[in-house]
């Protein structure tokens, strides 16, 4: 017989499906869309990895399943190549990143086509190809445009080794997330997004997504959205000037409890608070504190510092005089900078409070009488004490009437605070896409001059304004001097340069390309300078799944026809290390082109599935270092790619974590040769004889019926399976299948009954071509097929089918469990009596007894009380 080889059969149908071009999504096709989607790979040196692995065949099964289904699966691939993961890896190569992510990409292509994937080539898109990243730069000028770009000078994430501004989505435990260096801070100019403008939509429409929980509550701990009272306190200054100093509290209840007030060393009004006395030992703190990471500063483990400044300031429920301390946990990015220090009702109050000897006051008790000795702080909700008129009043019930209070003298107010910061922008770096704005000193006069109004543009309901010849849009006037590129003008292309190395000054290695740089300015003419700073890896990513639809349009970002047909993407699979980053921003791309109109639809992705993490052989993580990185590659060429599918799917839960094991392999791979043999066996047979009356057989019968019993129960199982992702008990219930077939053929041979073992054998393969598509072909084919096999439709069972004929009835006598017997399903009590009543088991029991009663629940039960 002959053998099966994975290697001649798998290379042959990966070439007939790119010729044939069988998985292409057909736009406007009458079949019901359904749009199933990978999160895109960087192309790093690595080549595929084992999560990229899962993750691709966990979607290609589920998208060849539709597909038999009758949906109509657009299923693409692509390739986010711009950003640090390619630049950083063409850096320790010594090579340009234009090279080493054309030959990257070309080693992926290879092995993403060796395992089989289903996807449509056609529409494979590249972030770094001026085609693609044109309409990249024209969705951040629509942003520009309306006044969700902004400039500005602040503190950022500075990643020493990666040498380049990072977004706070991108620290880790106070580490890059790209290269683990730990971060520090450092000021410079930087492009932000106005992601804040959309924190309630973006927390709102949670809801309305099929996502995995924990990721939706990751989402919603990011945006972390309070909703609270700012209150006002006076700061008091040396010379007697009082300074509002606002904080944000979702506790204005225990306001009678603030005993002294903390700023961030960055708070601006620190400079004028502080006593000239303590100036020097404050600035000396100051510049200890701003060099640490938002993540080290409020780190719940770190021991409390701070330092007071020689200032008092007034509570505005009381008029008592509180110190003023600053203090490296309170960050001036979340609510106002500034804190009311309440000991007895915050952890980390009481902490400081104790360590600086300072006042602790208890305001809220849970039984309305104070506690004699504090031993930590009550941060439950009570009734108030030691809070004047507020006294007995509800923890709520108070702080809504001591807001409301203060908000009449004009010192409080109910508002909302984010934890959320804008979406810092722009990378120092050389391998992103360039940002469509020119610097212009002229036109920066001219708007200047002109005393723009925001409040003024705002009444017109416009977002241009005429000054002199020229009419400037909200993004320039907003930051003065910075000019949209045109357009018609767009891409504004990355040039080519020898040197793409970070500088590690601050500023982009485009800096030092003049000709690039030096332009004109397309408003007035004038001489004008690129900016140079590239976008985030993030910003190709926010959109690609656009860009599928109308991959080849250069007309406009794509065919709104098309996207209205296939958008928005109805199931996304990707790794949960993407929930805050990738996704949020995705989503705030999408709300916002919502709103221009770009798109009909205000939420990118419909259902989420999240692969889990695959561990190496000792258990842990994989990576280069600790040795335990399975490579794909060598797999293949030992099993095949049927047999790394099937086996990275049956290892475990698609959703849950998993340990490789490649000795688990070989029950794959005996797998997939029995049901080769199978079919060899069924294809090969020479004489054609049906006739029952020629090879009697008293089993024949029974075993035809048991097996469509069988191959039904086999067919609700896995297509219920591929439904809920469970790949690996779908896997499993096809080996039982396959076990089975084999111990029937003891009993009724191929020869004995050959058209049911080719109709069982074909259904088998129709549910076993999403997970090992290249044997089932080549199968179908034999079997005398002139159709691919995913043209065919898949199976449905028969409910009446696959209920056994025989169940199990559990025999008691007076409750105690005496026998198991198999009886036909829906048996009379009458007969099951009669049956019961021979098992020797039960007879010992009943013999000599008298039966009192008889309890029968039919085909489970049957309870004999006897005297």
């Amino acid at each position: 017989m002959e053998k099966y080889n994975p290697k001649k059969i798998e290379k042959k149908w990966q070439a007939v499906w790119q010729k044939t071009g069988l998985f292409k999504g057909q736009d406007f096709a009458k079949k019901p869309k359904f749009y199933c989607l990978d999160m895109f790979p960087y192309p790093s040196g690595d080549g595929l990895h084992m999560g990229h692995v899962e993750n691709y065949t966990g979607s290609d099964i589920y998208a060849r399943y539709l597909r038999m289904k009758g949906k109509n699966v657009l299923h693409p691939m692509g390739w986010d190549a711009f950003g640090l993961p390619a630049e950083n890896y063409a850096i320790k190569r010594g090579t340009h990143p234009s090279i080493t992510t054309k030959k990257n990409i070309a080693k992926i292509r290879q092995q993403i086509k060796e395992m089989g994937f289903s996807y449509d080539w056609e529409r494979e898109i590249n972030t770094t190809d001026p085609d693609y990243y044109r309409w990249t730069q024209w969705i951040f000028l629509l942003m520009f445009k309306e006044g969700l770009a902004c400039e500005d000078f602040a503190p950022i994430n500075w990643c020493p080794s990666c040498k380049t501004g990072l977004a706070n989505e991108e620290v880790v435990d106070g580490r890059c997330e790209r290269c683990g260096a730990l971060v520090k801070k450092k000021k410079l100019k930087q492009w932000l997004l106005k992601i804040t403008a959309y924190a309630d939509r973006l927390l709102a429409d949670l809801k309305d997504l099929d996502w995995p929980e924990n990721v939706k509550v990751m989402q919603e701990n990011w945006i972390g959205r309070s909703e609270g009272s700012e209150i006002i306190f006076k700061g008091i200054a040396p010379s007697g000037e009082k300074i509002d100093l606002p904080v944000f509290t979702t506790r204005a209840d225990t306001l009678f409890g603030a005993t002294y007030m903390v700023l961030a060393p960055e708070h601006p009004a620190v400079k004028k608070l502080v006593d000239p006395k303590y100036k020097t030992k404050v600035q000396r703190y100051i510049n200890q504190a701003i060099n640490k990471t938002d993540t080290e500063r409020t780190s719940l483990e770190r021991k409390k510092t701070g330092i007071f400044i020689g200032a008092m300031a007034e509570n505005p429920i009381n008029g008592q005089k509180i110190p003023i301390w600053i203090s490296d946990y309170v960050l001036l990015s979340y609510g106002t900078g500034a804190i009311m220090a309440v000991p007895a009702h915050d952890t980390r109050d009481f902490e400081f409070a104790q360590k600086f000897n300072l006042p602790i006051i208890e305001v809220v008790s849970p039984t309305g009488r104070p506690c004699r000795h504090l031993k930590e702080a009550y941060i439950g909700e009570g009734k108030l004490i030691n809070s004047g008129q507020f006294n007995g009043l509800n923890s709520r019930q108070a702080a809504k009437k001591i807001t409301q209070f203060l908000a009449k003298k004009g010192l409080a107010r109910f508002t909302v605070c984010y934890k959320l910061r804008d979406w810092i922008f722009a990378r120092q770096r050389y391998w992103g896409e360039p940002i469509p704005l020119v610097f212009c000193p002229r036109c920066k006069n001219l708007i200047e001059k002109s005393q723009f109004s925001l409040s003024k543009l705002k009444k017109t309901k416009s977002t241009e304004l005429k000054i002199q010849d020229f009419v400037f849009n909200l993004g320039e006037l907003l930051n003065p001097g910075w000019i949209a590129v045109p357009e018609e003008d767009l891409p504004v292309k990355l040039p080519e340069v020898e040197r793409y190395q970070p500088t590690g000054t601050g500023e982009s290695p485009l800096a030092a390309v003049k000709k690039w740089v030096n332009t004109r300015c397309p408003k007035c003419g004038g001489p004008a300078k690129r900016e140079t700073n590239t976008m985030p890896q993030w910003a190709g990513s926010c959109w690609y799944f656009l860009r599928y639809v109308d991959p080849q349009n250069n007309q406009k970002i794509f065919d709104e026809k098309k996207i209205k047909y296939w958008l928005p993407v109805d199931l996304y699979i990707g790794g949960v290390e993407h929930a805050v980053l990738h996704l949020l921003y995705a989503r705030f791309w999408i709300k916002f082109l919502y709103d221009k109109k770009v798109v009909p639809f205000k939420e990118p992705f419909i259902k989420l599935v999240n692969q889990g993490l695959i561990l190496g052989p000792d258990g842990q993580k994989m990576s280069k270092s600790r040795g335990n990185v399975v490579n794909p590659d060598n797999l293949i060429q030992k099993y095949g790619a049927d047999a790394v599918r099937l086996y990275i799917m049956f290892i475990g839960p698609f959703e849950e974590i998993k340990v490789w094991d490649e000795k688990g392999i070989e029950g794959v791979v005996r797998f997939l040769k029995r049901v080769w043999n199978l079919g060899l066996e069924i294809i090969n047979l020479k004489v054609k004889i049906s006739s029952p009356e020629e090879f009697p057989n008293p089993l024949r019968e029974i075993v035809e019926t048991e097996v469509k019993r069988m191959l039904h129960q086999t067919i609700k199982r896995v297509t219920e399976d591929i439904e809920t992702f469970h790949f690996n008990t779908a896997i499993a219930a096809l080996m039982e299948y396959i076990n089975y077939l084999f111990e029937a053929k003891q009993k009724v041979t191929i020869q004995e009954a050959p058209e049911m073992w080719r109709e069982n054998f074909e259904y088998l393969l129709l549910l076993l071509a999403p997970f090992a598509p290249h044997i089932a072909e080549e199968l179908w084919q034999r079997l005398g097929f002139t159709e691919s096999i995913f043209v065919h439709r898949w199976p449905v069972f028969n409910p009446k089918l696959i209920q056994e004929e025989n169940v199990t009835l559990v025999v008691q006598v007076n409750g105690k469990v005496r026998d198991e017997i198999l009886v036909p399903r829906g048996i009379s009590e009458k007969k099951a009596k009669e049956i019961v009543k021979e098992s020797a088991k039960v007879q010992k029991y009943l013999a000599d007894k008298k039966i009192k009663k008889l309890i029968y629940v039919k085909d489970k039960l049957i309870n004999f009380v006897v005297e």
